[in-house]
């Protein structure tokens, strides 16, 4: 996955509306479904919780049919590039003492990975004002600066490719 610059405002304004969008939409069908399961089969021991959870369901379902649909539609665009940068960071966190490993002993492919990894934290704690962090991203950074220089490696994040850490 490659890292492209995005706007903020636009991408919080878009993904505020599809959340309440969606919060809305899940409320609004698990009444409607729920309601009218109980008035087609009604229960003389007045528990309906099996209807009302079967109405969350469906239209958690319908939701998610909803998003799977349309994810690729303009106005999810920067929603869905998030989306799919955190996936893309989580593969590479779960696999971040290896890669630590291998960085320090000069692991070209380490290095990249872990430079794309950190690049791609920082982008994404910028989009959600989540910089608390920040200062031990960049020295992490300049750890991995160091290790390049040392070891001679180019680090660029247009390099990477998640077929890599199928290595680690």
């Amino acid at each position: 996955m490659k890292l492209i610059d995005i706007d903020k405002t636009r991408y919080r304004r878009h993904l505020n509306r599809v959340l309440i969008g969606c919060a809305l939409v899940l409320a609004a069908g698990s009444l409607l479904v729920s309601q009218t399961l109980i008035a087609l089969f009604p229960s003389p021991s007045e528990s309906h919780f099996h209807w009302n959870a079967l109405g969350v369901l469906v239209t958690a379902a319908a939701v998610g049919l909803g998003l799977s649909k349309y994810r690729h539609h303009d106005y999810l665009t920067e929603v869905l590039y998030v989306w799919e940068l955190k996936q893309s960071l989580n593969k590479i966190t779960r696999k971040m003492r290896k890669l630590e490993a291998a960085a320090n002993t000069g692991d070209a492919d380490a290095l990249q990975v872990l430079h794309y990894s950190y690049a791609g934290s920082r982008q994404l704690w910028k989009l959600d004002d989540n910089v608390i962090i920040m200062d031990e991203l960049n020295t992490k950074q300049a750890q991995l600066d160091t290790l390049a220089a040392k070891f001679n490696v180019t680090l660029n994040v247009d390099d990477y490719d998640d077929r890599i850490l199928k290595r680690f």
